[in-house]
């Protein structure tokens, strides 16, 4: 027989276990990568990384599995621990956009591609490895925002590099996707499907599978091409930014949110687009990106002789984006940056300049962990592993699969690292330790 004593001090009991068990679950290390100020932390300890860009991880994952898990155990052998990767892509009649896509203009989606990014993150998951998602796409390679625009204002859209439209034409044109309540739509459903999404091989909800760092909203979301557009435009960027940010938190509380901003290349260099764009409270970190070429501090036809300018810009660079991001209190991740071969686009091409250019932001990152810096991580532009250009003249055409890290619009080897890179993989794996081994 129970007594009144007996039950009062079962519950006593009780509720003191469960108290217990509360403290004891405030304690346990959160699995999720978390934003404090300007470090991440992950398992109750600060978070940095020696990244990679392999935007063709889900595709690997629907095609070419064996070839992925390769990848991915020779990555981790060099100790890269942070990838990102591509989670959309549009069906587009925009000339070099991917094929096969994520998505088009309405469900259902791809069914081999989304199993391809459950593979991958599955197969990552078994690594340790983080993954950095990204959304949609400012530029054509993989269909994006103007994709998005052409399928909701009556068929219109430009390409780049067109005789016809002039850069910044298309830069303009892409940026008007802020201001279309239907492009914006019809992307924010995708990603909410993709957000909401269950692991097809491990059954893990996607909210809650601590492989994802973070979602990203685009690849290099501009609020322009032209200084006088980009201003006019800033509002409708901002907005964006605040609505998609809010729409993914609100459905995965769980994960990162951020831009995939370039930094002040991306924003014209107008700053306040940067603090801002970063500014909202929705949004966990800041990213910025490094493109010497693209931005004209090298000459390919004397790159020995420019290479030295583009790194001290570079160094430059890299500083005021770490003043930006203390003044904001947040994380800073240079999630893309790539420089040339020594000569042309083959694998036995030297790498020298390349290396001595990682080796600036290497340092830049390690640097900033001794001292407590916002600086966290980088991703270099990109994993190329074991694919090489399927043609001689270093192209992409549809239907080739021997992926590197370069998209279709641009020459296949120009930024990757291939397997055979013996002296950027050996700089990789003693960049990975160095930053593993501060603790602080």
């Amino acid at each position: 027989m129970i007594t009144r004593r007996d039950a009062a001090l079962g519950a006593v009991a009780a509720g003191g276990l469960a108290a217990l068990a509360a403290r004891a679950a405030a304690r346990a290390p959160v699995p999720f990568v978390r934003a404090e100020g300007r470090r991440f932390v992950l398992g109750g300890k600060p978070y940095r990384f020696a990244g990679a860009n392999i935007w063709y991880g889900a595709y690997l994952g629907a095609t070419g599995r064996d070839r992925l898990r390769r990848e991915l155990d020779t990555l981790a052998g060099l100790g890269v621990t942070n990838l990102r990767v591509l989670g959309a892509s549009e069906i587009s009649p925009l000339k070099n956009s991917l094929r096969p896509a994520f998505r088009g203009p309405r469900p259902p989606y791809n069914r081999k591609l989304l199993e391809g990014l459950d593979i991958l993150l599955a197969e990552m998951g078994k690594r340790d490895m983080k993954a950095v998602i990204f959304l949609n796409n400012f530029w054509e390679w993989s269909g994006g925002m103007v994709t998005y625009l052409y399928w909701t204002n009556g068929g219109h859209y430009i390409n780049l590099g067109d005789p016809a439209h002039p850069w910044p034409e298309f830069a303009d044109f892409s940026a008007g996707f802020y201001a279309s309540p239907k492009a914006v739509a019809l992307s924010l459903d995708y990603a909410g499907a993709l957000v909401g999404r269950t692991n097809s091989v491990n059954g893990v909800a996607y909210r809650d599978d601590p492989t994802i760092m973070a979602w990203e909203l685009a690849n290099e979301p501009r609020p322009g091409g032209s200084e006088e557009f980009a201003r006019a435009n800033l509002p409708a960027y901002y907005a964006w930014i605040s609505q998609a940010a809010r729409f993914i938190k609100a459905r995965d509380p769980n994960h990162l949110v951020t831009t995939g901003n370039e930094g002040m290349m991306g924003s014209l260099n107008i700053e306040e687009a940067v603090v801002k764009a970063h500014s909202d409270p929705a949004i966990d970190y800041m990213t910025f990106h490094i493109w010497p070429l693209n931005w004209s501090w090298i000459d390919l036809k004397y790159l020995a002789a420019t290479a030295p300018q583009a790194e001290a810009k570079a160094r430059d660079y890299v500083a005021l984006h770490v003043k930006i991001a203390q003044d904001l209190n947040k994380p800073l991740v240079a999630e893309e940056f790539g420089f040339p071969r020594d000569d042309g686009y083959d694998p036995s091409s030297p790498t020298t300049l390349r290396d001595r250019f990682y080796n600036v932001m290497f340092s830049a990152v390690v640097d900033s962990a001794k001292s407590g810096g916002p600086f966290v991580g980088t991703n270099f532009w990109a994993w190329g592993g074991a694919g090489r250009a399927q043609h001689k003249d270093y192209r992409m055409l549809p239907g080739d699969t021997s992926y590197v890290g370069d998209p279709p619009q641009e020459p296949q080897g120009a930024n990757s690292v291939f397997d055979s890179d013996a002296s950027t993989l050996e700089l990789i794996r003693t960049h990975a330790a160095t930053l593993k081994a501060i603790s602080a």
